[in-house]
């Protein structure tokens, strides 16, 4: 049940906000003057251990000084805290309503009688008894509140739920396992570990469930939903406060997941912490319904009124995305980046430059040629089709055996994302097809029907001259980008080279596209050898003619058709996305890696940072002493002695104990590495989307819960199940042992104050 405020005039109750209630004192002196100041007559008769155990005041009626926060979810009053705010007049501009705790009419008698008990009884007489009890025990924690023991027990039975909460999240065992077939019972996970902590002398847990009957469940599905929640918010807080310390954050989101139904969009926060180290921690999922608009403003509520950040602050934006969510992240980017022009959008380190850019092309054939990739790097995750696949390698290039070793070695773990992607794809598909056409006949019987379906469902999906020469296209137009997206994902040097090349890179892409049908000619030759070793027809796609004949116009030619609608379109969507994703603001922020001392040196200390500070010049301690900072900067490291080796990235120049004396070039590196573009430095353990999907992989799909994703991804995080039992008592009182005889005590008197004030309406 929750808990009511007893001031008058005050209909607050607990779950209602995170407003903190707090119990009347049991000391019998300080409990007499909380009711005199609330001026309720009803509770001058009761003892304090009764308005101790059955009665609350919210902590709207303190002065905010006198209430204290000792964690994220423990809110305590000091010890001569007395309430001192109430509303006892509202109610008389109502005379109609109905006034259940009823205000005491004081007499001048009363009045004076109180003044002389508050003089007798001073706060200060009440601070040094406090004081004279703490010397005599030392050990007592003054902000502990008082429990009796029937809170005590619930709190340590709490407690074990918690710890075996935690332990299956971490280990990723679902509380409750599916069945193999329906004569079969569904596998209570959780309460199997309960059982097992109760044998193993678990007396907290024992007392609780000692009276409960063999096979019923201990708790129901809305509790076990109830500490889920509790667990999850209590680890993502432990993160977001070190993201509040920091300030300063990139977005970044990932592919998207499906619970019951629903799509969600994986949320990461980069960010460097209190040590100087670079972090990306993943933080939650969103819903992803809805349009654009509202899916922003879906992202804003979560980060500014749910986890207390600024937007303000965020300082990149990195969105993974396939398929037909691509083009509304790439419109949610850009509406963050109307409203906040420092949330710079950038690829993501995560991704290869040329997968992300065809991802990006909102082109039917495009897009089925990279769900087609993922299709493919999944169905050769196993080591049966791998073997499959290196035989159809051997027997299309007997001939060139050395080719054939290259494309091996090519075509192993994670081909499917590197930056030559379309290169292997494009080698591969002879021996591609040929191997999933064996796999789809499956003379041997080796391969399940399941994996024979997926075999010939790619098979049906490769023969198409239309995707042969989607990829030829793909191909030839990302070489232009291949060395530049690769030096991006490379080390602090690389990636500042990157940055100045980008024109010579820009430069490529509009020499072919001024001179596009020359190149055109090229590409589609090459599209119709490879379909002629594969023996697939050279033909427009059927809609199209479909289409065609409709509308009553003549036949267009195979060659002229893809012109039209595969190569033109690719090559300026990619010049499209590379201007978008590589502003000049963008630019500007790589090119202040210069400040890192070994790019610094690579330059021959002849660096001008000033021009591009501007980006961040709002975000700097001192900015108008910045030009004389960044000179001796540069003297520091020109300067060095012959032993003194230069850092070569953010992470290790961070580390140096004198960058502080630099505070400029401090706070400047530290927004400039937090860009999603790069690389998460000296990362000893697999990344945040690493192990969200390790998780997704190993758990079946209808056993995904996104609170036991959150604590299994983040096991690094620390957790304080004492923190976890005092939120849950704070947001579900109505577990506790003691709530429903307080709930019937608090209702009986409400009922009785109802029953008078009729009584003396009808007199």
């Amino acid at each position: 049940m929750p808990n009511f405020c007893a001031a008058p005039n005050c209909t607050r109750k607990s779950t209602q906000s995170d407003l903190a209630f707090f119990r009347f004192p049991r000391d019998p002196e300080r409990c007499r003057i909380w009711v005199e100041n609330c001026r309720r007559a009803d509770l001058e008769a009761k003892t304090s251990d009764q308005l101790n155990k059955h009665y609350r005041l919210c902590a709207k009626h303190f002065d905010p000084a006198m209430v204290c926060k000792t964690s994220p979810y423990r809110t305590v009053l000091k010890d001569t805290a007395i309430p001192t705010i109430f509303d006892l007049t509202s109610h008389l501009r109502n005379p109609h309503t109905r006034h259940r705790k009823r205000i005491k009419e004081l007499t001048d008698e009363d009045i004076r009688k109180i003044k002389e008990r508050r003089l007798a009884s001073s706060i200060e007489q009440l601070v040094s008894k406090k004081d004279a009890a703490a010397e005599d025990s030392t050990s007592t924690n003054e902000d502990e509140p008082q429990l009796s023991t029937e809170e005590k027990e619930f709190r340590e039975y709490l407690r074990s739920l918690f710890e075996v909460v935690v332990m299956l999240g971490k280990q990723s065992i679902p509380l409750v396992a599916g069945k193999a077939c329906k004569t079969e019972h569904k596998s209570n996970n959780f309460q199997a570990l309960l059982d097992y902590r109760m044998n193993a002398g678990d007396q907290a847990l024992r007392k609780r469930f000692v009276a409960t009957a063999v096979n019923t469940e201990y708790l129901s599905a809305t509790q076990q939903s109830q500490l889920l929640d509790v667990c999850e918010n209590t680890v993502r807080e432990e993160m977001l406060m070190e993201v509040r310390e920091s300030r300063f954050f990139s977005l970044v989101t990932g592919d998207l997941v499906e619970f019951s139904d629903e799509k969600h969009l994986p949320l990461f926060l980069r960010f460097v912490n209190q040590q100087n180290v670079l972090r990306e921690e993943f933080l939650d999922f969103l819903l992803f319904d809805g349009d654009e608009s509202t899916l922003v403003e879906r992202l804003e509520a979560q980060l500014t009124d749910r986890w207390g950040l600024s937007m303000e602050d965020c300082r990149g934006q990195a969105h993974k995305a396939t398929g037909t969510s691509t083009t509304k992240m790439k419109a949610v980017a850009v509406l963050l980046m109307e409203k906040y022009p420092l949330a710079l959008h950038v690829p993501c380190s995560h991704l290869a430059l040329n997968i992300h850019l065809a991802n990006s092309l909102p082109f039917p054939s495009v897009q089925v040629v990279m769900e087609t990739l993922t299709r493919i790097g999944a169905f050769f995750s196993a080591p049966l089709a791998q073997d499959e696949l290196e035989k159809s390698i051997s027997s299309h290039y007997q001939k060139n055996e050395e080719k054939g070793e290259a494309l091996k070695q090519a075509c192993g773990s994670g081909w499917t994302e590197q930056h030559s992607v379309f290169d292997v794809l494009l080698d591969l598909l002879p021996p591609l097809l040929l191997c999933m056409d064996n796999i789809w006949n499956n003379d041997d019987g080796k391969f399940p029907d399941t994996v024979a379906a997926d075999a010939y469902s790619v098979a049906e999906t490769l023969a198409d001259f239309e995707i042969i020469v989607t990829i030829v296209i793909l191909k030839n137009v990302l070489t232009f980008t291949r060395a530049f997206g690769r030096n991006l994902q490379g080390e602090t040097l690389e990636v500042f080279f990157a940055a100045n090349s980008l024109t010579a890179v820009l430069h490529s892409l509009n020499e072919v596209n001024d001179n596009i049908d020359v190149y055109h000619e090229f590409w589609y030759e090459e599209a119709v050898s490879v379909a002629s070793i594969m023996g697939i027809p050279v033909e427009v796609p059927r809609l199209f003619i479909r289409k065609q004949r409709a509308a009553d116009v003549g036949e267009i030619q195979a060659e002229s058709y893809f012109k039209e609608y595969v190569t033109v379109p690719i090559i300026r969507g990619i010049m499209q996305e590379v201007e978008d994703m590589f502003s000049e603001t963008n630019l500007k922020a790589l090119k202040c890696l210069s400040l890192v001392p070994a790019v610094m040196g690579q330059m021959k200390f002849n660096t001008t940072e000033e021009n591009y500070a501007d980006v961040y010049r709002n975000d700097l301690p001192n900015p108008d002493t910045l030009p004389a900072e960044l000179h001796c900067w540069r003297i520091k490291w020109k300067h060095r002695g012959k032993e003194v080796r230069l850092p070569t990235t953010i992470h290790e120049t961070l580390q140096l104990p004198d960058v502080k004396f630099f505070p400029n070039v401090n706070s400047f590196l530290k927004v400039l590495s937090t860009l999603p573009l790069l690389k998460l430095e000296d990362s000893k353990s697999d990344t945040a989307s690493e192990r969200l999907q390790a998780y997704l992989s190993g758990m079946p799909t209808k056993q995904w819960n996104k609170s036991l994703a959150m604590l299994n991804i983040n096991t690094h995080v620390k957790h304080d199940l004492d923190v976890m039992v005092d939120k849950y008592c704070r947001l579900y009182p109505e577990d506790d042992p003691e709530a429903e005889t307080e709930a019937e005590t608090e209702a009986e008197a409400e009922a009785e104050a109802e029953a008078e004030a009729e009584a003396g309406g009808g007199g």
